[in-house]
């Protein structure tokens, strides 16, 4: 991963570099690395992490 830096600017270059690691989800795999997560536990997170992507189709 390349960031650059233009006029000296730091903090634009660090705004730009969290915005490349939050959409590459390096972020939120960094924190669920952080400890030991049981299989079964994992499983249990995926699934209803899941439940919540998949639009509910709700007739109303």
């Amino acid at each position: 991963m390349q960031i650059v830096v233009r006029d000296n600017n730091i903090d634009q270059a660090l705004k730009a570099l969290k915005k490349k690691l939050q959409r590459e989800g390096l972020f939120r795999e960094m924190k669920l690395r952080n400890h030991f997560e049981k299989p079964s536990e994992r499983r249990a997170r995926e699934r209803a992490e899941a439940v919540r992507r998949t639009p509910s189709h709700s007739t109303t």
